[in-house]
């Protein structure tokens, strides 16, 4: 039975033992990671190991901190803890700061530690801000048509070479806004031109006009040049107008006669209405006439020579109106059905 305790004490140790082990690994590699500050010991960074341990605490990771610590130390930098932690806990991308501040000192662009932060939490990649400045970018514009003074159309599209501007990175327009002034550029520029042919003969002329206009003025670029990549004729934009506008005057002229034919037919509409009015009347008043002479027969006031006098006359003015008008042609009879 005592060898069997003895075996069973050294298993229980040597498990004891291995956890031990196990605990001080993880203890000293995650809490207290020596590794990490042995090797920013041989770096050159002086960092504690209590420092270490107080980034956990701050939930802050030690390796990015130290990290960056050597990188900003073996390019020459001088860049704190202290400030590192600050703009990690500020929601900032530490290690993209610290390499844009290398690319800039090596570069030989002027960029401190507070204006890298305030364009890192502007929500802008800085280190990408830095590699345009040393590497100019070029922007396609989308097609710009314009108008000449001719009426013909021009479509054109420029290449814009452009570089970001360090100091109007926070707050400063962005490619959206190049894009958009540049084409207000081309418009007036090509809009300007007494003709199409001379903006197809000098297309540098565009790009003259629209670099003095100082485009990229409170942007987070510089604009370098403008290039005129291709121009394209487009429609006869003068010819469709005049077009358009004689169709329009011609519809205005139809209109205005069919007003005044509508008039015309209105107005004989009322001058025959007064004449079958007249005709009512003077149908009424012969109407009249008949008993007006009986009247008179009975009153004496008319006499039977009178009336054939009257007669005669009549007779007379017929006969006289006939021989007047002139002779009427045969027409063929109807033939009955």
């Amino acid at each position: 039975m005592a060898p069997l305790l003895f075996i069973e004490s050294i298993g229980i140790v040597i498990v004891l033992v291995v956890l031990a082990l196990v605990f001080f690994l993880v203890f000293f590699t995650y809490f207290i990671p020596v590794g990490l500050w042995f090797s920013a010991l041989l770096s050159g960074v002086h960092i504690s190991l209590l420092q270490l341990v107080f980034m956990r605490w701050r939930k802050v990771p030690p390796s990015i901190i130290v990290n960056a610590m050597i990188n900003t130390t073996k390019a020459g930098l001088s860049v704190s803890r202290d400030q590192l932690e600050a703009h990690f806990l500020a929601g900032g991308h530490v290690q993209s700061v610290v390499n844009a501040l290398i690319s800039a000192d090596k570069a030989n662009i002027p960029l401190d530690f507070k204006a890298a932060t305030a364009i890192d939490l502007a929500g802008r990649n800085v280190f990408e801000a830095v590699q345009m400045s040393v590497n100019p970018k070029v922007i396609n514009t989308p097609p710009v048509a314009a108008v000449a003074k001719d009426g013909i159309q021009l479509i054109a599209k420029a290449r814009v070479t452009v570089r970001a501007n360090i100091k109007q990175l926070v707050g400063g327009a962005g490619e959206e806004t190049i894009l958009a002034r540049v084409g207000e550029g081309i418009v007036t520029s090509i809009g300007s031109a007494a003709s199409h042919k001379a903006v197809l003969e000098n297309p540098d002329s565009i790009s003259k006009l629209v670099l003095s206009k100082g485009l990229d003025s409170g942007t987070a670029f510089e604009i370098l040049s403008i290039d005129i990549a291709d121009i394209d004729v487009g429609i006869n934009i003068g010819a469709k107008l005049q077009m358009d506008q004689a169709n329009a005057d011609k519809n205005i002229a139809q209109a205005k006669a069919e007003e005044r034919r509508a008039m015309a037919v209105a107005s004989e509409q009322e001058m025959k209405a007064k004449a079958q009015e007249a005709r009512a009347k003077v149908i009424e008043a012969e109407a009249e006439v008949p008993k007006a002479m009986a009247d008179a027969f009975r009153n004496g006031n008319l006499g039977i020579m009178d009336y054939y006098k009257m007669k005669n006359i009549q007779a007379d003015t017929e006969m006289r109106e006939s021989i007047a008008k002139p002779p009427q042609q045969n027409k063929p009879p109807k033939k009955e059905e």
